[in-house]
Order: structure tokens, then sequence, then C-alpha cells
């Protein structure tokens, strides 16, 4: 069994790329790339390891917790599975994700996979006891075997399916996406107890420390660099798309048009040494720490502005006891 018609292409945060082929594909949603990335609140999210490693790109949270309320957001049904590899429990998960992954593709839909990073099963064969995978990086197909299934050197597992969709309100689904945006800026450490990776804000300040104190991986920081310039151009589009939605977006729309003029530039110059695992020197770092700074006032004056744009409209889901929350006694 084949999915032929997903097709995963890597240009954003990788499970922003995996749930896209996978909800085009199956018609789930239909609309760009940055939109399904600012409607799920993946463009804002920004993470940076003291030292700059590559997996901060990936390390903004708890997955589950991270990525189900983006989904939530687009009105869809969703049921994930994660955990580390070394738990005693890990076979039994392991087979029941086999059978339920399995059971998505036979309806048409396929699955996001931990490769490492993510990527997705777009089919299976049964009489090899093996998944489809792609990765995005080409258009080839990789091959997993169902006993190696949440297997890698990570020694995280993950996968997520999606189901049936309600229609959600698109001004409703851009406020929803402003308050996940705040809630990442103004979140420090998602990874607790640890603090080697910051958050948002914070974020800003270790990849200023890293470069100013010289003591950073260079192709990490390539990789970093790329991504928050293409998750800050995803969100100047998605803000220029739905700023007549709300009142007082256009001016966040602005904000980040501005950051993405300054940090553009400075950002692609410094891309093809870092790449080649090239340290930059004094120079460059003096100037591109100078550029951060400016991005970290402006992001900071459109965190302000959707903090008081929030406090205009009412929180339903933050202000109501779920049915599976603390109830009151009667």
């Amino acid at each position: 069994m084949m999915l032929d018609h997903i097709q995963m292409h890597r240009e954003s945060k990788s499970f922003t790329d995996a749930a896209y082929a996978i909800l085009t594909a199956a018609g789930r949603f239909d609309g760009p790339k940055f939109m399904l990335s600012g409607l799920s609140g993946m463009a804002f999210k920004f993470a940076a390891h003291r030292r700059l490693f590559s997996h901060s790109v990936t390390a903004y949270g708890q997955w589950g917790t991270e990525h189900s309320p983006g989904i939530d957001n687009l009105g869809l049904y969703t049921v994930y599975d994660a955990g580390r590899t070394r738990h005693s429990s890990f076979g039994s998960y392991q087979q029941d994700a086999v059978n339920w992954v399995r059971q998505s593709i036979d309806s048409g839909i396929g699955a996001v996979y931990w490769i490492p990073e993510f990527g997705v099963i777009h089919g299976y064969d049964d009489e090899a006891e093996i998944f489809y995978l792609q990765d995005g990086t080409s258009a080839g197909t990789q091959v997993l075997l169902y006993d190696n299934f949440g297997i890698n050197f990570t020694s995280f597992w993950y996968c997520r399916i999606f189901g049936d969709q309600v229609s959600i309100p698109l001004t409703d689904a851009v406020m929803e996406s402003l308050r996940l945006a705040l809630y990442d800026w103004e979140t420090p450490y998602k990874t607790l107890p640890g603090q080697e990776i910051a958050s948002g804000r914070l974020a800003y300040q270790y990849v200023m420390n890293a470069l100013e104190q010289d003591d950073y991986d260079a192709g990490g920081a390539g990789y970093l660099l790329a991504s928050y310039l293409y998750s800050r151009t995803e969100i100047r589009d998605y803000l220029q798309e739905v700023q007549w939605r709300i009142q007082g977006l256009d001016e966040v729309f602005r904000l980040y048009r501005e950051l993405t003029l300054i940090t553009g530039p400075e950002i692609t110059a410094v891309l093809p040494a870092l790449s080649k695992g090239q340290k930059l020197p004094e120079g460059l770092k003096a100037s591109l720490c100078n550029v951060f700074r400016q991005a970290e006032a402006l992001e900071e004056r459109a965190m302000v502005l959707v903090r008081l744009i929030s406090a205009r409209y009412p929180d339903r889901k933050r202000s109501l006891v779920p049915r599976w929350g603390a109830h009151t006694a009667r």
C-alpha cells in the first residue's frame, strides 16, 4: 500500500513540512505552507542551544504538547504517541503504533514520524514488514522495518496521525495562533530541568552569547540561522495574509516585515561559511549580533502588541476549566 500523492519538501521546520505534505494530500488543508505554519503556531517557535547545535531547530519543547495545540487550531482530530525507546514498555507501544499507522495509510492519510528529523510515512508492505518513508530532502523513499519502528540514534520516538476535521472560523484561528506565539515568546525553558536550550525571547540571548564568546558549533549555527530566517519570513507572509482579520494586526505585520528586512541580508551573508563548518571573523560576528539585538527588540514590540490585541478578546480556552481538569466542589 503506497500513497503516491504525498510528497514532502524540506523548507520549513521538519514537522511543518511533514504535516503539510500529509494534510494537503488528504484534502485537510488548502493553502500555502506559511499559512499552516502560522495558524499552527509552528512558525513562531524559536529555540537555541547554548552552543547553537543543530538539534536546536527541533528542540522547541515536548513534542506532544508543542504540536497538539497547533493541530487543534486547524480543527483536526489527531492521535500521537511518543517516548523513549529505553522504557520497558516500548515494545508494546511500538507494535500498537505500527498497527494504527497502517490503518491510517489504509484510510489514505500518511503519518508524521521522527526519523530524525520529522518525516512522512506514506506506505507499507506487510509481506516485507516495512514502512516507506520520506525525509523531504530528496524525492527518494527510505525503508523502515516494522521491528525498527521508533528506533534511532536520538533514543526518542514519535509518531502522529490525523483524522476528521471541523471548521474553525479563520479569525478565531488567527487569534489562537497569536496566543500560542505569545506563550512561546514568554516561556524561556521548555526542556526543563535542563537549561542548555532556551526558547522565545531568551533564545536571542543564547545566540548572541554563543557568537560573542566564540563558543558555538559552526554547522549547527548555520542551520539554526537559516531556519530562523525562514520561519520569520513565514510569520511575515502569514501576517500579511491575515492582518485585516483583527484590528491592530497590521502593525504587528509591519514589525515582522522590518525584522526580515534587517536580518535577511546579514544571515544570508554568513550562511556559506557556516555551512562549511567555518567560524565567523570578529567583524561579521559583531555585525550579526547587532542585527539580532535589533530583531529581538522588534519582536518584543510585536509581542507587546499581540498581548494588547489578545486582551481585547475573550479567551475561552484559557479561562474555562476543561471537563477533564479540576472541578469546583458542588
